[in-house]
């Protein structure tokens, strides 16, 4: 299979039968899959991966095609409107995209899909974690993160790729990776389709790092991937209507923040993900709104019961279905002067995490820049089984990609 002689449309319907073909007749399957938070980061690097490392299998390849897999259900794809607004760049719709409705169900998975005949590479993340883990994580052969090393990947990957380095974005890295057989794989009449998957790749890497502005968060690898992404871009597209990454940039920014529509609860779900440490259960939330809107959203929809006791219903409802022992909602907003900002709060629910708590902000206080948040009438810390806090983080430039290791650190 030519990935750049194949739209992305195509590239996925062949994938898409590759995993039936895979399931049906027991045959060898490689599956490249994001975080569980399945961001626009995990989606582009799963797809990017799975569509160029498809042009050119290494020759001792598991298997001649890669399926990018979407690490949430189908129906969750709604919850992702920058993911929608993004999609149609490429000819794309949400019925395109491989996702976790593709798999078995649970009680068949493994028969179906037995794990020695599969092979998983991880990108945006080095852990495979929830109930894939445990099943697939053994036959975990490759890795592309920009995350902390978890050292859950095997040091020898043979002829996948095995990357964890710092970088704005992970499809960056992807990028940068996959570049040489990108390069020697393309062809004139493939401009077009090569334009297109560049835009989604871009796409991430913008939104990551603020259109290259964030100074905290851009290093080499994500300028040298825009400087090639933006070529392959220009090379597809007509020349009398030139690419405007800005104006892409604020269409994909500006449709990541329309949350408005969604309940609390899936917007909580929307960027959430979980870890477990010493049997403990860990979840973090990021919300692309401040949690003063997450009050007006728990006041609108929980009218009537004690407004004082609103939003923690919501958020209480939302951690024993996932029976969390420790919950963190992680937000990011503009403030009224046009200030990027960060509110972190943090929720304990046994008198044993709330001393982990307590043990993370200690030591993390000064590395995050936390502050006491204005109003004060959220804070619970004088009840250890539910304890609360919220905090301003004034190191904005610290994402949960720093907040989730302290936070386990603590809980260890």
């Amino acid at each position: 299979m030519s990935a750049p002689g194949i739209s992305l449309k195509a590239f996925l319907s062949k994938a898409r039968s590759a995993l039936q073909s895979a399931r049906e007749y027991k045959r060898n399957i490689t599956l490249v899959i994001g975080n569980e938070s399945a961001d626009l980061d995990s989606f582009t690097c799963s797809l990017l991966y799975a569509y160029i490392r498809s042009t050119k299998p290494p020759r001792a390849a598991f298997s001649p095609t890669y399926v990018p897999l979407l690490n949430i259900p189908r129906a969750d794809i709604a919850l992702r409107p920058e993911l929608l607004t993004l999609l149609p760049s490429a000819d794309l719709s949400s019925k395109d995209i491989i996702t976790l409705s593709d798999l078995p169900d649970e009680a068949e998975i493994e028969t179906e899909l037995p794990p020695q005949n599969t092979r998983w590479i991880l990108v945006d993340h080095n852990s495979l974690q929830g109930s894939l883990g445990s099943i697939y994580g053994g036959y975990v052969a490759g890795v592309v993160d920009h995350h902390e090393e978890e050292n859950q990947v095997p040091q020898d990957t043979g002829d996948e790729a095995r990357i964890v380095e710092k970088a704005g974005s992970c499809t960056s890295l992807v990028a940068n990776y996959l570049r040489g057989s990108w390069e020697s794989s393309s062809i004139l009449e493939a401009s077009l389709y090569d334009a297109q998957a560049a835009k989604l790749a871009l796409a991430s890497i913008l939104i990551d790092t603020t259109n290259l502005k964030s100074k905290g968060k851009v290093t080499p690898h994500d300028e040298e991937a825009v400087k090639f992404l933006e070529t392959k871009i220009a090379a597809g597209t007509d020349p009398s209507r030139p690419f405007d990454r800005t104006a892409f940039f604020e269409e994909i920014s500006q449709a990541k923040l329309n949350i408005g529509s969604l309940k609390l609860e899936d917007i909580l779900r929307k960027d959430y993900k979980q870890w477990t440490e010493n049997g403990r259960r860990l979840g973090i939330s990021s919300v692309v709104k401040p949690i003063s809107f997450l009050q007006q959203k728990a006041d609108a929809e929980e009218a009537d019961s004690d407004k004082s006791n609103r939003l923690f219903q919501i958020i209480d409802r939302f951690c024993r279905d996932r029976h969390l022992e420790l919950y963190a909602i992680m937000t990011t907003s503009t403030s009224t002067k046009g200030e990027f900002q960060r509110e972190l709060l943090v929720k304990a629910f046994t008198e044993t995490d709330a001393k982990a708590v307590k043990k993370f902000a200690d030591k993390a206080s000064d590395a995050l820049g936390l502050e006491d948040w204005e109003n004060s009438s959220l804070d619970r810390v004088a009840d250890n089984e539910m304890w609360t806090k919220v905090w301003w983080q004034r190191k904005i430039e610290h994402s949960r990609k720093l907040v989730a290791p302290l936070l386990r650190a603590a809980m260890s």
